[in-house]
């Protein structure tokens, strides 16, 4: 084993799994917390982070459920004093491309007195497969805002595989790293490219962020995930300056990004997207 520590702040996630995976095949010790986990974790328990912090020398930060959510610069503030306490070498904070909520976490974390690196990722492919779209896939419509909106999506491969390299290479300290897909695609045109790599009818319905917000509202999702959904369709979503397509993994990975495409013959040979919908 790697002599480092490393703290996956949100190890059960989309991209703290993969980040967990990545650093413990290349033998670093690995130390993934959350709100099960022992020691446990919890943004909203202050008194959580120090058991988490306790003999760590690098942490990957990622904040639930989204930056842009009220409470989340408190919460960054408190965990990056503590974790300079702590004696940590490095951090890296997952924060969101356009987000001007989580441009202000950056900010806090820029100024901790830590090294750090920010990464800035797209929308995830995997909101498709693992996220809040994948039972739209599964019941053949996916009804979404923001039709013309052309996104860069990334993949959560991609953007763990930064992060694992970024975290323990100091080359990159004090830098931002913006992690996107290769190409920009509408949702109408996603919906065709899982359909056909799934050999499923799949759908895409535009609607109003009010009819989005209405039909989450009937699935019982609470308020605050309602806000934040339509936070991030009109705010990011809604800008052209957030939708441009970034090189950094390529760079960084010295490999391209992985399309869309493949991301959708990958994800349909598991099976995922032929399951049956349980409402």
């Amino acid at each position: 084993m790697k002599s480092e520590n490393i703290l996956v702040i949100g190890g059960t996630g989309k991209t703290g799994r993969r980040v967990a995976e990545n650093l413990t095949q290349s033998k670093y010790n690995v130390r993934v917390v959350g709100r099960t986990t022992n020691p446990a974790f919890d943004w909203e328990n202050p008194e959580s982070y120090d058991a988490a912090l306790k003999d760590m020398d690098r942490a990957y930060i990622v904040y639930y459920p989204d930056l842009a959510v009220p409470g989340s610069r408190d919460a960054i503030t408190t965990l990056t004093k503590k974790a300079l306490a702590a004696g940590l070498k490095k951090v890296v904070l997952l924060s969101g491309k356009g987000e001007t909520e989580a441009e202000a976490c950056e900010a806090i974390v820029a100024n901790s007195g830590l090294n750090y690196t920010l990464v800035r990722a797209s929308w995830f492919n995997q909101n498709f497969s693992e996220g809040a779209f994948l039972d739209f896939v599964l019941d053949g419509v996916v009804a979404l805002p923001m039709p013309d909106a052309k996104i860069p999506f990334v993949d959560a491969d991609d953007i763990a595989a930064v992060v694992a390299k970024v975290l323990v290479d100091d080359a990159y300290n004090g830098q931002t790293i913006t992690v996107t897909g290769p190409q920009k695609r509408s949702f109408k045109e996603v919906v065709a490219i899982m359909a056909d790599a799934s050999n499923k009818q799949i759908q895409f319905v535009p609607i109003s962020i009010d009819q989005f917000k209405q039909g989450m509202r009937k699935a019982g999702l609470p308020d605050s995930y309602v806000w934040l959904f339509g936070y991030l369709f009109q705010e990011v979503l809604g800008n052209s300056d957030n939708q441009e397509v970034v090189n950094d993994i390529a760079k960084v990975l010295e490999r391209p990004a992985k399309d869309f495409e493949t991301f959708a013959k990958q994800t349909a040979a598991t099976g995922i997207w032929n399951q049956v919908s349980i409402d």
